[in-house]
């Protein structure tokens, strides 16, 4: 099953939300903006997720920093 992920990126926590291909909910959760702990509730569905949309008028450039290692 394909899935799509949404992430609103706040200024201390990231709202995020997978769906289907039906817009099926699977996935909700606020957590706080802490890479290791978001990759790691997102591990289960890693293979399944086909794009990532990312909302944020703040911290979009430390979110890509962080994700493309510098």
């Amino acid at each position: 099953m394909k899935l799509y992920a949404g992430i609103d990126l706040h200024s201390n926590n990231s709202v995020i939300d997978l769906l289907d291909e039906k817009d099926k909910v699977i996935y909700n959760k606020r957590l706080p903006n802490d890479l290791p702990k978001i990759l790691s509730e997102l591990l289960p569905y890693q293979s399944q997720i086909e794009a990532i949309a990312i909302e944020s008028t703040f911290n979009l450039n430390k979110s890509v920093g962080s994700t493309a290692g510098t």
